[in-house]
C-alpha cells in the first residue's frame, strides 16, 4: 500500500509516514514540528532558530506555534 501524505497549516506542515516516522514536520523536511517549540522553551528567541536552520522561513516556525 503506497504511503499517504497529508499538509496542515497552508502546505507548512506535513506528515508522511516516509519522513521521520510520521511525525509532523515542516515542509516535508526532516525538522520535526516539536523542534521549534523545544528551541523557544529552551530560551532561543525565533531568529535564533532561523538562524541555526536557514532553510527555514518566519511562517514555518509561525506555523509550528499556531497549533499550540
Amino acid at each position: 500500500m503506497p504511503s499517504i501524505a497529508t499538509s496542515h497549516e497552508g502546505g507548512r506542515i506535513t506528515i508522511d509516514p516516509d519522513i521521520c516516522n510520521g511525525r509532523p514536520v515542516i515542509r516535508g523536511m526532516r525538522i520535526t514540528v516539536e523542534t521549534v517549540p523545544g528551541y523557544l522553551s529552551a530560551g532561543d528567541s525565533a531568529e535564533d532558530i532561523l538562524h541555526e536552520h536557514p532553510m527555514l522561513e518566519p511562517e514555518d516556525v509561525s506555523a509550528c506555534l499556531a497549533g499550540r
